[in-house]
């Protein structure tokens, strides 16, 4: 887990539509900090500034200290609305949170070691299933990725989420079965000759 980025932000007094679009038009976008049992605090980010974090990769699973004068929030953005025309952002929600808190989040997935797959090696494409997996962790915990090694792996192999290693205290929140992440898919050439010699088997 890499450390909190410090973001600046600066406090809205009052909340509503009208408030919002005046924010916005002064080329800042709103946000609330909310969680923790505490009093949610309504905040402003500047905009140009926010679309650059927001477009570097992990930016879900990333922590921050939002400064709002002399005051600190330790949070995990929780979600971002967009403007349906223009697809910029126009609000952001965080979650305040604390060292001891278990959260739960989406956390990508990256795959190594393709060139020791047998089935990648041989033609196979890997079938990604779930590019993101919901896990549970500390909120000091959140993993930047979850690694998937292909080693191994041959054609038609299902790698399952019981093959991966996850880090010390972060649990999958699907518990009732060994959900698939990835396939190793053979490719046409090798199905056309599978499926050709399936007559002469059945004579």
């Amino acid at each position: 887990m890499s450390e909190a980025t410090v973001l600046a932000a600066e406090a809205r007094d009052r909340a509503g539509k009208g408030v919002a679009r005046q924010t916005r038009r002064a080329g800042r976008i709103p946000a609330v900090i909310y969680g923790n049992k505490e009093k949610p605090v309504m905040i402003s980010l500047d905009r140009l500034k926010f679309n650059r974090i927001l477009r570097t990769p992990g930016f879900f699973t990333h922590l921050f200290d939002v400064k709002v004068g002399d005051a600190s929030y330790h949070v995990l953005p929780r979600d971002v609305q967009f403007d349906p025309v223009t697809d910029t952002p126009i609000h952001v929600d965080f979650l305040r949170v604390s060292g001891e808190a278990r959260i739960t989040v989406e956390v990508p997935v990256e795959f190594v070691n393709q060139e020791k797959s047998p089935g990648l090696k041989r033609g196979g494409m890997l079938n990604i299933v779930r590019h993101a997996i919901e896990v549970e962790c500390g909120a000091e915990e959140i993993p930047e990725h979850i690694t998937v090694d292909l080693t191994g792996f041959d054609l038609g192999d299902s790698i399952h989420i019981s093959a991966v290693t996850l880090p010390a205290g972060v649990k999958p929140t699907i518990t009732d079965r060994d959900f698939t992440v990835a396939t190793i898919a053979a490719p046409s050439a090798v199905k056309s000759e599978a499926a050709g010699e399936e007559p002469e088997a059945q004579e």
